[in-house]
């Protein structure tokens, strides 16, 4: 469901269930935010330290339900699994060259 994706939206998701902190780091530009129900993350150390007690640190796993793309933003619907929130969520991604520059979560 991924393939049509753009690139830097399927790394973030492949390395996400693989569990690879830098490919999913790499996926982001030097500022980007993840949008975590309104709570911002900026640039990739803040985002890390986000990602290693909520996301990746929690054993974040993303199977993807649906996904659209429209312009240089891409939303993705998901069920979460891992040790941490298990269940639906939207991801929206904002797309800056060949990175993402925003990953918004939202149910």
């Amino acid at each position: 469901m991924t393939s049509k994706l753009p690139a830097a939206v399927q790394q973030l998701i492949a390395a996400t269930n693989s569990g690879d902190v830098e490919g999913f780091l790499g996926s982001f530009s030097d500022d980007g935010v993840v949008d975590d129900w309104g709570r911002e993350f900026h640039g990739r150390q803040a985002i890390k330290e986000w990602s290693d007690r909520e996301y990746i640190g929690k054993q974040i796993t993303l199977d993807v339900t649906h996904s659209a793309v429209a312009g240089d933003s891409a939303t993705v619907t998901t069920i979460v699994g891992g040790n941490g929130y298990n269940g639906p969520s939207t991801f929206i991604f904002d797309i800056s060259g060949a990175q993402v520059s925003r990953m918004t979560i939202r149910e």
